[in-house]
């Protein structure tokens, strides 16, 4: 178990490689959900620029999600400029194809991607061609909730990082812009795999945090409430959860149990991004010398990969 001297010590390793990823990749423009990752970059950003240069785009469904909240109690805090953009329902539909075209994916995560896609046009249309975003920061640090019951994190971590892909970079090409991803930058990474895997996931005040040494190595730049708010996945944060049960009612039960596709579905929602793959004229990439074929779709994958990138299947972890 780690002392407070380690402890502190890989705090403030942590805060000063941070901040200096941050200030080499800095831009005044981020795809902001006010979660803990965004909050941070956000905090650091408006000490390098002007908070009055600073633009941030929260995106969300109906108005509904609790990043509505956070984000703009700490854009108010912080004095930068917020752009809340609300997304209806139609204008999700209408991206399905587009996302999954530009991302050759029938993958379940569309609505997270339909988020980051609005919010990247949001700032294209706004005249910026950068935007920073959080990426990277759950898978080092250990922030989603499965992680927890990961016997071996540590071997996790490293067998993920070493293939870590986000839909950002690609959304981002097709729209003619770029990210900037501080939590991926090599120095950041390489120290991430070293800390002590006890501060990854941790007690604090009574609740377990994931992250908890990027929480801890941060704690004085922003407000308590900030630094310890709980994990939302993008999809609840931004509301795009109601979106998945609207895609699933499109379907019926007749079309999905008659399915004549050899493909492995999660379920009625899954079937449906895979017509549309179809329809946006997508096709499954066979295996190519040296890959393996996965067992959802057939498509090509790396044989150290446990996640088909095209259909979202994914192998059971084993080290």
């Amino acid at each position: 178990m780690s002392g407070d001297k380690e402890i502190k010590d890989v705090t403030s390793r942590l805060k000063e490689i941070f901040t200096n990823a941050v200030e080499k990749t800095a831009a005044p423009n981020i795809l902001f959900s006010g979660g803990l990752d965004t909050s941070i970059i956000a905090g650091i950003v408006c000490r390098i620029y002007d908070p009055s240069e600073v633009h941030a785009v929260t995106i969300n469904l109906l108005s509904e999600g609790e990043d509505l909240q956070y984000s703009k109690e700490l854009a108010q805090a912080l004095q930068f400029h917020h752009t809340m953009r609300s997304i209806s329902i139609d204008e999700a539909i209408a991206a399905i194809p587009v996302v999954i075209e530009m991302l050759g994916s029938f993958d379940p995560a569309i609505p997270n991607d339909i988020t980051v896609y609005y919010g990247l046009e949001t700032l294209s249309d706004m005249g910026f061609a950068l935007s920073m975003t959080g990426d990277g920061a759950d898978e080092l640090f250990g922030g989603y909730d499965f992680m927890k019951e990961i016997d071996d994190l540590p071997g996790y971590i490293r067998r993920i990082t070493s293939r870590m892909s986000f839909s950002s970079n690609v959304l981002a090409d097709f729209l003619a812009m770029d990210v900037k991803q501080p939590f991926l930058k090599k120095e950041v990474i390489e120290f991430a795999l070293e800390i002590p895997n006890e501060l990854r996931i941790r007690e604090e005040n009574g609740t377990i945090h994931g992250k908890w040494v990027l929480r801890k190595a941060f704690e004085d730049l922003l407000p308590s409430r900030f630094i310890w708010q709980g994990k939302r996945p993008l999809e609840y944060g931004s509301g795009m959860t109601k979106l998945r049960e609207i895609i699933s009612s499109m379907v019926s039960d007749e079309e999905f149990q008659n399915n004549p596709y050899p493909i492995k579905f999660f379920n009625k929602e899954h079937f449906y991004y895979y017509k549309v793959f179809r329809e946006v004229g997508n096709t499954i990439p066979e295996p190519e010398e040296g890959e393996k074929a996965c067992p959802g779709c057939g498509a090509g994958m790396s044989v150290n990969s446990f996640h088909c990138h095209v259909c979202g299947y994914v192998l059971e972890w084993r080290l």
